[in-house]
């Protein structure tokens, strides 16, 4: 892992020097020399840089640097947190992008297998595949949650850039993606045969105004997240100050953070990842608004609650619920009150699908069935194991 990563910038260590005691940037354990990593035991977080941006479609040249976002967060006062975090500094473009995107699949195969979150900084949102990818040696399926206003599915059979890359992920082997969902799209920057093949693909698609309504429907959704990337691109551009982003809608800050902590909260979530990042958000409060993302992506972390163990009978109350010809059978978690139901057309044999055979759900969807509505996402995984 170690021949892959160049340390954090010896700006951004002086700039560290000078921050108040308390701060992540004193408490950080930072990669500052070649050749020295920060140790790796008991550590929870790894902040990674990836600059690698040539897979953007509008790519005209040019670097991306890291060091106003690292200030940002350093500068931030920690939670009540008892987690170790390091700073693994980054990753330099490779001799092409698919290098790049080869050794940051290596990097964050090997945080994955020893248990440590990687906090991705990215350029084009093409290195999502390799944070999929990561991913392969784990030996269970992926539900990738991508925070986007675009879908990102493009043409598989075509070089992979950072618009199209969900397509790789479906087509590639191994095949080890469970199910895709896309929170706050907006329908007119996405093409109606693609909406179409979300729909045919069972995948899941959140509207920005269906979430912006009633953002609690992102929870059950992160419940059931393995990965979450974040394209910058879904977050209302007069918020960042981003030139590159010509959409006047997108999520505010306060929306985004919350998602981001629900992300946190998630006892899936492995990996979570801020992409399309680039010297274009010159504001000071957007750059801000990134590092505070982090920021609350960690604090869900430390909310984190174990009520999964669905061998302890005790710990769940189950309810039945008829509807047409179907028996429905949610499960309440007496510790926490997170809904969850179950999907008994997935077979307990294949070990990829173990962890699948219980949905996240929510209480309003145990009420909708009480009045013969069958949930949505029950349906798309049901036509999904038919297929």
């Amino acid at each position: 892992m170690i021949e892959f990563l160049s340390p954090v910038s010896k700006k951004v260590l002086a700039h560290r020097e000078i921050l108040p005691l308390g701060t992540l940037g004193k408490v950080i354990d930072i990669h500052a020399k070649i050749g020295e990593l920060p140790n790796l035991k008991d550590v929870k977080f790894a902040i990674l840089g990836i600059k690698e941006n040539r897979a953007d479609i509008n790519y005209i040249g040019g670097n991306i640097c890291f060091d106003t976002y690292r200030k940002a967060l350093y500068s931030l006062y920690p939670g009540n947190w008892d987690t170790k975090i390091i700073d693994l500094g980054d990753i330099e473009k490779g001799e092409t992008a698919e290098d790049t995107r080869f050794a940051a699949k290596e990097v964050i195969a090997a945080l994955l297998k020893k248990n440590i979150i990687p906090l991705i900084l990215g350029g084009s949102q093409d290195l999502a595949y390799a944070q999929y990818r990561g991913y392969d040696g784990l030996g269970e399926m992926v539900n990738a949650v991508n925070i986007d206003n675009r879908f990102d599915l493009g043409n598989a059979e075509k070089p992979i850039s950072n618009k199209s890359y969900i397509g790789k992920m479906v087509v590639d082997q191994p095949y080890n993606l469970f199910n895709y969902s896309v929170l706050g799209y907006q329908s007119f920057f996405n093409a109606p045969q693609e909406i179409a093949l979300m729909d045919k693909l069972f995948f899941d698609a959140y509207r920005l105004g269906e979430i912006s309504a009633d953002i609690t429907i992102v929870e059950p959704i992160m419940r059931d997240a393995d990965m979450v990337t974040l394209d910058v691109s879904a977050i209302k551009s007069a918020e960042l100050s981003y030139k590159n982003n010509e959409s006047p809608n997108g999520f505010d800050g306060r929306e985004i953070c919350a998602i981001a902590r629900y992300a946190g909260i998630s006892n899936k979530v492995k990996s979570f990842s801020v992409f399309e990042l680039s010297d274009s958000i010159e504001n000071k409060s957007g750059i801000m608004l990134v590092a505070q993302i982090v920021w609350y992506f960690i604090e869900g972390f430390n909310f984190r609650v174990v009520d999964d163990d669905f061998d302890n009978e005790k710990g769940f109350t189950t309810y039945k619920v008829p509807v047409e010809d179907d028996i429905l059978e949610f499960k309440k978690s007496n510790k926490t009150e997170r809904w969850w139901i179950v999907l008994p057309f997935i077979s307990n044999v294949n070990n990829k699908l173990k962890r699948r055979t219980l949905l996240p759900c929510t209480y309003g969807e145990y009420l909708g069935a009480c009045n013969q509505e069958i949930p949505e996402r029950w349906i798309k995984a049901r036509r999904k194991n038919e297929v």
